[in-house]
């Protein structure tokens, strides 16, 4: 059962996996006074001491909520960082996933830093990445705990539950929305009615970093993408194979008859 449940874990997109895994961790030990919360929130500050303690760009987006949060947070980051790594027709490759969540989160990070005076943001990037999520899924349906809804309005579901449980997460979760409406505007909206090209390409030392071996790997059914300059192999289909032979191995070449010339 264990092997079943690592192989599993393994399987799952890598910066959802990733992504909930800190979250999990980092909030559980934060929560539970394992870990000192004055490591990770975010104060510009500190990015200004020697050594720059550059870390809090990805640590103060790392804490749940407390209690339910502890396991809902993660869950939901998961669930929606998992469909654009995965389904979304929007981020065709690995490092244009990895280029919006900076540029998301720089945009939540910049607004409440000037406006909010926040520390954490989670609870923004979850919302954004929801948002971004669902854009496409005009028509729709999509579940909400218990009830069912147009997959466009799940954002606005989680303000309404905010409003509910938790109304001092409002402000951070409206940021979150202002940051995806931005992104959209910048990298689809802008050049589809503006005439123009994307004003947040994705930089070229991403895409050099995420075709590091091993970096960033899918392991769910992705095209074997070569690298620069290297010549096409041919194609897989969109299943996983699960085989344990290099990525150079299981791609498909012209193939001789034994035998023939």
């Amino acid at each position: 059962m264990s092997s079943e449940i690592m192989a599993a874990y393994w399987q799952a997109p890598p910066m959802a996996r990733t992504l909930a895994t800190a979250i999990l961790v980092i909030s559980i030990t934060g929560h539970f006074g394992l870990l000192p919360i004055g490591w990770i929130y975010f104060d510009e500050s500190r990015l200004f001491k020697l050594p720059p303690e550059i870390w809090r760009f990805v640590t103060s987006f790392l804490l749940s909520s407390p209690q339910l949060g502890i396991v809902l947070d993660p869950y939901f980051a998961y669930q929606y960082l998992s469909q654009l790594e995965t389904t979304n027709p929007k981020f065709q490759r690995k490092e244009d996933v990895l280029w919006y969540l900076i540029t998301v989160g720089g945009f939540i990070i910049t607004v409440n830093r000037i406006f909010l005076g926040g520390y954490f943001f989670l609870q923004g990037l979850i919302i954004a990445m929801c948002y971004t999520a669902v854009q496409d899924a005009r028509g729709a349906k999509s579940n909400f705990f218990f009830f069912t809804v147009p997959a466009q309005l799940i954002p606005y579901c989680m303000l309404l539950s905010s409003l509910l449980m938790n109304p001092m997460a409002i402000p951070l979760q409206v940021t979150g929305i202002l940051a995806a409406h931005w992104h959209d505007f910048m990298t689809r909206l802008w050049p589809e009615f503006g005439g123009g090209s994307s004003l947040l390409p994705t930089p070229a030392f991403l895409s050099r970093f995420v075709e590091t071996p091993r970096v960033f790997q899918r392991e769910y059914g992705t095209a074997i993408r070569p690298g620069p300059g290297a010549p096409s192999t041919g194609s897989t289909t969109g299943a996983s194979t699960g085989s344990v032979l290099p990525d150079s191995w299981r791609t498909r070449g012209s193939g001789h008859r034994l035998g023939g010339d």
